[in-house]
């Protein structure tokens, strides 16, 4: 045979092999500019697991280490609890009453006041929920109704309406012995309304709209934290939202200068933030998010069936494969905490006590806030917060709490003084309302802790 000439196979060979390198370098480029992005766009999230979570959770440690029981009981008993809980009676939480019992002991919470979302008739029944103690824990019915009402407490026996115009709910509301608190107070409300008693003045589902616009947009701009920190650092990840509620305080101060509105914490308490899937009886993948709403099903192809084989286990009909949940109950209830200061633990007692505004309001994740304590004392005697005295010359103001912080003083709205340490003293330089907020230092920032309610002085 005759050997092949310059113009024959060299030339095929030369330009496949400069084809497939050109191919290995685009495909070179393609993988670096993807692991670029992927680490720019990670970055951040990388530096708080390895560095800023690590470093928070030492912190919090520390502050929680120093702490020691604050001895002034000023004469009440303290109860730790939630307001704006969901059951498995709203129609986007699926929580049973059991369930969230066995929550509120981890949680070690003496109180839940629940607020679900009437049916889709309108109806909101107040002897659909449980009531009373369950386990030693206090149950109190309530509901998140139209235009933010959140009706609590009201008698058994009575179904108030959705379709109600606010006014008139907020009358039958208080007819039937109920009190009257607004959710979600950056949305427009009836501030007007004569049986309101209270407002949140910190609300956990807020922060995560605001982070994101949703709750699904946080979810999605957190993803590289929820890949690299769900299972190390779940409460640190929980905080990521968190914003001064700068808003709310000053809705709150303004209204409080003209009536008593007691300010109180709103958890959203749903345990509807997850992923799951499972194979259905007809042989398909279903997943679906805890709301419950299914996001998709479909049957797996022959290469979906051996990857998810690969990492679930067998596909066996109704077995579930996986559940990520980002928002536990039991977390949710622990994150931030209404205290209340009453005689004893009954739903009427703790009604009072929410209607007088004897609560503080603590991020309890952070430190354990029990046994803080806000007084007016003169030598005609003193007053919790919640309270009215006559003002005097002599007039001392008091906080004193279990952790060291910053103490700042705020009359009418506007702060007057800071002191920092277990405890603060200020006196009182005339008439008005007075409040207290306590900041914790963490690696060098004063984070918001604690909100009491403000005491009057006349």
């Amino acid at each position: 045979m005759n050997a092949p000439t310059a113009d024959e196979s060299p030339r095929p060979r030369g330009r496949f092999r400069r084809g497939l390198r050109a191919t290995l370098l685009a495909l070179s480029i393609v993988g670096a500019l993807t692991t670029l992005t992927l680490l720019i766009w990670s970055g951040p999230a990388i530096h708080r697991r390895l560095v800023v979570f690590p470093r928070e959770e030492a912190a919090w440690n520390e502050l929680r280490a120093q702490r020691q029981p604050v001895a002034e009981d000023a004469g009440w008993r303290e109860f730790r609890g939630v307001l704006h809980a969901h059951s498995e009676l709203s129609h986007d939480s699926e929580v049973p009453f059991p369930e969230i019992l066995q929550a509120m002991e981890r949680a070690r919470l003496d109180f839940i006041a629940l607020s679900d979302h009437p049916l889709p008739d309108g109806r909101a029944g107040f002897d659909t929920q449980w009531r009373g103690l369950h386990g030693g824990r206090l149950f109190i019915p309530g509901f998140e109704m139209r235009d933010g009402l959140m009706p609590m407490g009201v008698r058994p026996g009575i179904t108030l309406s959705n379709r109600l115009e606010p006014a008139r709910l907020a009358r039958e509301t208080a007819e039937h012995g109920g009190l009257l608190f607004f959710a979600h107070p950056e949305n427009p409300r009836a501030w007007e309304l004569p049986e309101l008693n209270g407002m949140e003045i910190y609300n956990l589902h807020t922060d995560f709209k605001r982070a994101g616009g949703s709750v699904t947009g946080a979810l999605v701009r957190q993803i590289p934290d929820l890949v690299l920190s769900h299972r190390r650092f779940p409460d640190h990840l929980y905080r990521l939202p968190f914003q001064r509620p700068l808003d709310f305080l000053r809705r709150w101060d303004e209204l409080n200068r003209t009536r008593k509105i007691t300010g109180i914490a709103g958890n959203d308490s749903h345990q509807n933030v997850g992923f799951r899937g499972f194979m259905t009886p007809e042989g398909t993948l279903r997943i679906e998010d805890t709301s419950p709403r299914v996001i998709r099903e479909s049957r797996p192809g022959l290469l979906t069936r051996a990857l998810l084989r690969l990492c679930f286990g067998p596909l066996e009909p109704g077995r579930r494969l996986f559940h990520v949940q980002f928002d536990p109950y039991e977390r949710s209830l622990r994150f931030v905490n209404t205290h209340v200061l009453a005689r004893e633990l009954t739903e009427a007692a703790v009604l009072d006590a929410l209607r007088e505004s004897r609560v503080f309001v603590a991020f309890d994740l952070l430190a354990d806030s029990s046994g803080f304590r806000w007084l007016a004392e003169s030598t005609t005697g003193r007053c919790v917060m919640g309270g009215t005295q006559t003002f005097t010359p002599d007039t001392r103001l008091r906080a004193l709490a279990p952790v060291p912080g910053r103490f700042t003083l705020v009359k009418d709205g506007a702060v007057l003084a800071r002191a920092e340490g277990r405890s603060a003293e200020w006196t009182a330089p005339g008439a008005g309302k007075y409040r207290v907020e306590v900041e914790l230092n963490i690696r060098g920032e004063w984070t918001p802790w604690i909100y009491a309610n403000p005491l009057e002085l006349r």
